[in-house]
């Protein structure tokens, strides 16, 4: 995950709507299923689905009364102590 790009898809939900950011990732999700697909491309389509997720779950915390930097802060705060397990 990239805190910039997350940084960027928030500010996208933010001045659209987050069903954009569903349907992309219900569509990257269908593209997973082509099978000649090869294993580089699908570490970046599910690179960008992480991120998608990522700003969804960013943009939950700031509906829910945080700060955006500090939802963004908490939001890796977490990702990196689950890595850290």
């Amino acid at each position: 995950m990239k805190l910039p790009v997350i940084k960027h898809l928030t500010q996208f939900i933010e001045e659209n709507d987050q069903d954009y950011i569903i349907e992309a990732i219900e569509t990257l999700e269908a593209l997973t299923e082509v099978p000649s697909l090869k294993d580089e491309e699908l570490d970046v389509i599910g690179e960008l689905i992480s991120n998608m997720y990522g700003a969804l779950e960013v943009d939950k915390m700031i509906k829910e009364g945080m700060d955006k930097k500090d939802a963004l802060n908490a939001f890796m705060k977490r990702v990196m102590g689950a890595i850290d397990k």
